[in-house]
């Protein structure tokens, strides 16, 4: 009796998980410790799903352990990685588990990009695995029961939880050994299971009748329950329907049994019968309809035991009425199991390969909060340098300290001079022109990377725009143009920064051909320098001055302000604040992240006081600046002017503001080189991105162009053959009235093999005469004798002869003829057959001592077949 169903495993095609995850890795992390330690990680977890899919399992619990961890790890890993078609893309194929397959097409099976996708088969094999397990214990010990039991609520869960997560892991419709109807019915069939070992254990510890026959109650309830979802399941194995048919009838013999052993010990002999009865004709139900699947002998032996005994007992001692089976009260009903709950981790032995890496939504939320850190932080230097630089030219549009320096009006200022050697230690024209040199081709090397994305992606997506066009519904996948918006996004951001840049290098080298001259001055010995520099009237009458001692303060003060001012950005720089914390605690509280007021908040925290520095900072410059300009218009009125004056100043003002411009420039030309090289990588990783993305929608494609191919080589040409012409049809010669005239369904599909000795069919009457026989017979020759009956097999009276039956085969002078081969029948063993009689060629005399027909003129006389006994 103790048959159980058990799912057979899903099996899936080899996925390279090392080679994408390393990319994301390479590519998100930099601190190289940190990049090892995840490679091997990455490195671990594709060994891991090679011993969990990548080869046969064994029907024990170490094998669920390995499933149980690796599906446990897909858990744990989904969110650390951007698993989806236009990120990390990875395609997990999988073939049906119930889908046997055909000669021309294969097993039915799905690629998805979707971590879900290989989430929701692992967890399917979980609850297979589990159910082969727990029918492979043994049912007589306890050990065996508690972990059949165990194992038949776990598959439970497993399907279950399918059943409510499938959809939306998928976004499309699965394959039917994963549809929410199928697990749905698998989870159902996994419970009745369990209820019956509970049963079976209650009826092996020998518990109380009644408590017997409610879990037995519940089981058949259960398995009433599978029963019926089951019935329209055409996918399923074609014996699941008739064992849940069987144990129903089962348990609800059990149940009416145990009951009746309860009616009898409180005295109620008529409802023991009652009960038995209807046990006796519940097994003999399963006996007779489901014999090929269930073994009841032990149960009904029992019953028919029992009830024998309880009609003897009634008849001579009790005479109590026996009820109908409508009036017997409803047995009640217990359940103990229920369906595992699947809580992450399953294993026991579970330990993350990612333990260090953050999940992705901590990721993201740090990538918004850097950015805008790097907003807030930029925006500050912003100010203070473009502070710096006004402080600057509006000393050069004074010819300060220059002015000061240049009392004697001979000599170079020392300010001058010390602009000429910073110059030239940095390297003068040739590290500007160099500079400006390398700038085209890094421009060019970005816009041929970001060219080669491009067109990669416009390939794919003209291939699956023509294959779409060309297939049309078939067509089930993600639309290229849907699925590339965000890389085309990010590619016409990073064109348009390309774009801007370019302008950014025009207007560099514009103001690099303004300054020049003057940077190449600077650029000269101290002698030659001195030369191109004009010479003027000494100015000593103010160097004495009280305007000049003021104008010299002030500088100072502007000096030691810039100096404060390249402290504070350095701290700015510098701060520091660790938000993964916050971020995981935020996560780990609430299920989410609420980004921008967390970071709102700790950003104002930690720049609040700086950016009140910087505000302060603008504000002292400012006033320092006021005063400069009025003292130097002062120190204007008192220095006597003249042309050559005038001249020396000019040229002292175009030199010191070539050495601002310089400073500018070659800043701003180091930072182009920067801001290129790092775009160059970005942008290969955006066309590694691309590229990944392009191989893995190729590979989906050819895997969908097979499934389409073989569905198509699996359909029909047309929708049903032709009629078969009369002619060709042939007549059944073992169909029996019984069987061809039946047409009561049978509850459950079966084979039965009746073995019975065959009897030789009545002689039929001889053929009707017909016109399209005497036109299709050889006509007899004049003066022939009559043609002997030759040897036919048994045919169905009425029915129209097959073409091997059909007209003798043409005769010739000397040619005796050829015997007609029995259809079906081996034609070469004719010491088996009894052929009295040889086919005689028109015009020929007859054979010697062969019996002549008793009714002659029959083209084709019909002889019966008696096989030997």
């Amino acid at each position: 009796m103790a048959t159980f169903i058990s799912v057979p495993l899903k099996k899936s095609t080899e996925v390279d998980l090392v080679k994408p995850l390393t990319k994301f890795i390479s590519a998100t992390y930099s601190a190289a410790e940190d990049q090892g330690e995840y490679v091997r990680a990455a490195e671990e977890l594709n060994k891991l799903r090679k011993s969990a899919v990548g080869r046969p399992l064994d029907k024990h619990e170490s094998s669920l352990e390995v499933l149980l961890r690796y599906y446990d790890q897909l858990c744990v890993v989904e969110p650390k990685f951007p698993f989806s078609e236009n990120q990390l893309c990875l395609t997990f194929t999988w073939k049906d588990a119930f889908d046997k397959g055909s000669l021309f097409g294969g097993s039915v099976k799905l690629a998805l990009a979707s971590l879900g996708y290989e989430r929701s088969c692992v967890l399917f094999n979980i609850g297979a695995l589990s159910s082969q397990i727990a029918s492979e214990q043994n049912l007589d010990s306890d050990e065996g029961l508690k972990t059949a039991a165990k194992y038949y609520q776990l598959a439970s869960g497993a399907f279950s939880y399918i059943k409510d997560t499938v959809l939306s892991a998928l976004n499309r419709e699965p394959t039917m050994d994963i549809s929410p109807d199928t697990v749905g019915t698998l989870s159902q069939i996994m419970l009745a299971q369990a209820q019956e070992v509970f049963f079976l254990k209650a009826t092996s510890d020998k518990m109380k009748d009644a408590i017997i026959a409610r879990l037995a109650n519940q089981a058949a309830d259960f398995y009433g329950d599978a029963f019926k979802q089951c019935q329209y399941k055409e996918n399923l194995p074609k014996e699941v329907l008739p064992v849940l048919a069987a144990k129903h009838c089962i348990m609800q013999a059990n149940a009416e049994y145990h009951q009746s052993m309860l009616a009898k010990q409180q005295k109620k002999f008529g409802e023991e019968i009652g009960r038995l009865q209807h046990a006796t004709d519940l097994v003999k139900t399963v006996a007779s309809r489901y014999d090929e699947y269930v073994n009841v002998k032990d149960l009904s032996d029992k019953i028919s035991r029992a009830l024998a005994a309880a009609k003897k007992d009634n008849d001579f001692i009790y005479h109590d009425r026996v009820p109908d089976l409508k009036d017997l009260e409803a047995i009640g009903k217990a359940a103990l199991v229920k369906s595992t709950v699947i809580k992450v981790p399953i294993s026991q032995k579970f330990t993350d390969l990612f333990e260090k890496m953050v999940p992705l939504a901590v990721q993201n939320s740090m990538t918004v909060y850097n950015s805008r850190k790097a907003e807030i932080v930029n925006r500050l230097i912003g100010q203070m340098r473009e502070a710096t630089n006004l402080s600057n030219g509006v000393l050069a549009s004074l010819n300060l300290p220059a002015a000061l320096e240049d009392l004697s009006g001979d000599s170079i200022p020392q300010s001058i001079l010390e602009k000429s050697r910073a110059i030239i230690q940095q390297g003068g024209l040739q590290s500007i022109d160099q500079l400006i040199k390398d700038l085209p081709e890094l421009l060019q090397r970005n816009r041929e990377i970001l060219d080669e994305s491009v067109r990669i992606l416009d390939e794919e997506e003209a291939t699956d725009n023509e294959l779409r066009n060309k297939f049309g519904q078939r067509w089930q996948r993600t639309a290229s143009n849907d699925l590339y918006k965000p890389l085309r996004t990010e590619g016409g951001n990073a064109r348009n920064v390309l774009d801007k840049a370019v302008q950014a290098d025009i207007v560099v080298k514009q103001r690099y051909g303004t300054h020049r001259e003057m940077i190449a001055l600077l650029c000269k010995p101290e002698a030659e320098l001195n030369a191109a520099i004009p010479s003027a009237n000494p100015a000593k009458t103010l160097q004495g001055s009280e305007v000049v001692s003021v104008l010299r303060a002030l500088l100072a003060n502007v000096n030691e302000v810039k100096m404060e001012r390249e402290k504070l950005e350095n701290d700015i720089k510098s701060a520091q604040f660790d938000m993964t914390s916050k971020f995981l605690t935020a996560l780990a509280q609430d299920g989410a992240i609420n980004e921008e007021a967390i970071s709102v908040t700790e950003l104002d925290n930690i720049y609040g006081g700086y950016t009140q520095k910087v505000q302060q900072s603008l504000k002292i410059q400012e006033e320092i600046l006021g005063k400069i300009q009025n003292s130097h218009q002062e120190f204007s009125t008192m220095k006597q002017s003249n042309a050559d004056a005038n001249q020396r100043e000019e040229m002292l003002k175009k030199l010191a503001a070539a050495h601002d411009s310089y400073v500018e420039l070659s800043s701003n030309l180091k930072e182009g080189t920067k801001f290129y090289n790092e775009l160059t990588e970005i942008l290969l990783k955006f066309q590694n991105k691309c590229s990944d993305i392009v191989f893995a929608r190729k590979t989906e494609r050819d895997e969908l162009l097979k499934d389409l191919q073989q569905n198509i080589a699996r359909q029909p040409s047309a929708p049903s053959f032709p009629a078969v012409p009369a002619y060709q049809s042939t007549p059944s010669s073992t169909a029996t009235p019984a069987t061809a005239t039946s047409s009561v369904p049978t509850p459950a599909p079966r084979t039965v093999f009746v073995q019975s000795k065959p009897q030789p069919p009545a002689r039929p009457p001889p053929p009707a005469i017909q016109a399209q026989a005497a036109n299709n017979s050889t006509p007899p020759v004049s003066g022939a004798g009559p043609i002997p009956p030759a040897t036919q097999p048994v045919s169905t009276p009425g029915a129209t002869p097959s073409p091997a039956q059909g007209p003798p085969y043409p005769t010739y002078q000397g040619y005796p003829g050829c015997y007609p081969m029995p259809v079906a029948y081996n034609p070469y063993a004719y010491g088996q057959y009894n052929m009295p009689y040889m086919y005689q060629a028109p015009g020929q005399a007859p054979y010697p001592n062969v019996q002549q027909p008793q009714q002659p003129g029959y083209p084709y006389p019909q002889q019966p077949y008696y096989p030997q006994q």
